[in-house]
């Protein structure tokens, strides 16, 4: 009988000591509870983490294809040559937000809890990333850009959120659900923009110029983006607490669990020895913080791809651009998030049991450069040739850029111990 419950997905009962360790009325050890209690994959709860970052990655991109003709139209450049100039503070300001409050908010999210942080955060994407969308001045376009971001800090609890809501053999799958929502979210979110701006133009049977997508033509994709994350708020009043409101006990006989990697090589578990340190200073903990480091270099790397991509395609080419249109851009984009889709699905999962997160990292790092050193080449390539081999290069550069994320994220978690 209690091998046929396991086979099942349901663990025996738990015995007195995890009995013991929950304590009534708080909503992390009812969550520890039941997941104590399953052995199957968390699906609801995946579905949360999928959703919500997919929110929060919709709208850092999805104004880059038509991020070109945005600030041509507002009037802000007096030459061609300096629209780029023009268009990269108003992509920095999300970003620049999102520095100057995300230890914020995930400061937050450890106290008053992850569901509080997750519905104002998706709140503030249906407010400001629609005020973007109706912008008339250049400065409207940088405030509500830089409001986005600042109010917006998702990643960095729902990280902890899909570490809390597994079981430990499940947390590299959660933490690749992360990734691949962001990187989804960033190719999708472009897709978006480049299939639905300036739709007066693109679609004049539906759309007409007097019609408010004509007058405001950067509107669609934005309020687009922004229903979808109106859905996903209504849909977290169901998702459940996972932050523990009790004192946390001194005995030392907190559970070590989440330190361990269950699906990568042992040459490869981090910060172990120093794991009873690593509460007291993170900053001594050196496998956290080059992890850290390295996600920050590339990152850094990645949103600088991911916003002059568009605007090197859209360039005209006697400045070195594709002279393509936003549609074309989408339809590129939209291909390389759909093999994102399937890479993290069916082929990371084994890539990592092989090499583990710092064997497949390094060598997606590697691949990378001359990926990107072919680029500059493509502006001698036209037609459908043209076509080919960019979408064979985009798809190619996300998903190593999706297998280095991902390879930082679990070694983060693999540094440090959760304290419930």
């Amino acid at each position: 009988m209690a091998a046929n419950e396991e086979e099942e997905g349901t663990s025996p009962l738990l015995s007195k000591e995890e009995e013991r360790r929950h304590h009534p009325g708080c909503p992390g050890c009812d969550h520890d509870r039941r997941k104590d209690l399953q052995t199957g994959l968390p699906y609801k709860e995946f579905s949360y983490v999928w959703m919500i970052c997919l929110t929060t990655a919709l709208p850092i991109s999805s104004l880059f294809p038509f991020l070109y003709f945005m600030i041509r139209d507002l009037h802000v450049a007096k030459r061609t040559e300096d629209i780029g100039f023009y268009a990269g503070f108003v992509g920095a300001s999300f970003m620049f937000g999102r520095c100057l409050t995300s230890t914020l908010w995930g400061i937050a999210a450890d106290r008053i809890g992850r569901k509080p942080v997750v519905v104002f955060g998706i709140l503030s994407v249906v407010i400001f990333n629609t005020l973007f969308g109706l912008s008339v001045t250049y400065w409207m376009a940088i405030a509500t850009r830089f409001l986005l971001g600042a109010l917006n800090g998702l990643l960095g609890p729902m990280k902890a959120y899909a570490i809390e809501v597994c079981r430990p053999e499940h947390e590299p799958l959660a933490l690749s659900l992360v990734s691949t929502a962001w990187g989804i979210g960033l190719i999708i979110g472009p897709a978006l923009g480049g299939y639905l701006a300036l739709p007066a133009e693109k679609y004049p049977n539906i759309f007409s110029p007097d019609s408010l997508f004509g007058r405001f033509p950067y509107f669609l994709p934005c309020l687009c983006t922004s229903v979808f994350a109106a859905i996903v708020l209504i849909s977290c009043i169901w998702m459940p607490e996972t932050l523990h409101k009790h004192k946390v006990s001194d005995d030392g006989n907190q559970s070590v669990e989440a330190l361990e990697a269950h699906l990568i090589d042992p040459k490869e578990e981090v910060g172990q020895s120093n794991s009873s340190n690593t509460k007291k200073s993170l900053f001594k903990n050196w496998p956290l913080m080059s992890s850290i480091i390295v996600y920050c270099v590339f990152s850094f790397h990645d949103m600088a791809y991911t916003e002059v991509f568009s605007l090197w395609a859209e360039s005209d080419r006697k400045y070195g651009g594709l002279s393509l249109s936003s549609e074309d851009v989408g339809q590129t984009l939209a291909i390389t998030g759909a093999s994102l889709l399937v890479y993290q699905l069916f082929m990371y999962p084994s890539i990592i049991k092989v090499l583990g997160p710092i064997k497949s990292s390094q060598i997606a790092a590697v691949l990378c450069i001359p990926i990107l050193f072919a680029y500059p080449y493509m502006t001698y390539l036209s037609g459908p040739g043209l076509s080919i081999v960019l979408n064979i290069a985009s798809v190619i550069k996300n998903n190593l850029g999706v297998t280095i994320i991902t390879g930082t994220f679990i070694l983060q978690n693999n540094a440090v111990v959760y304290y419930p």
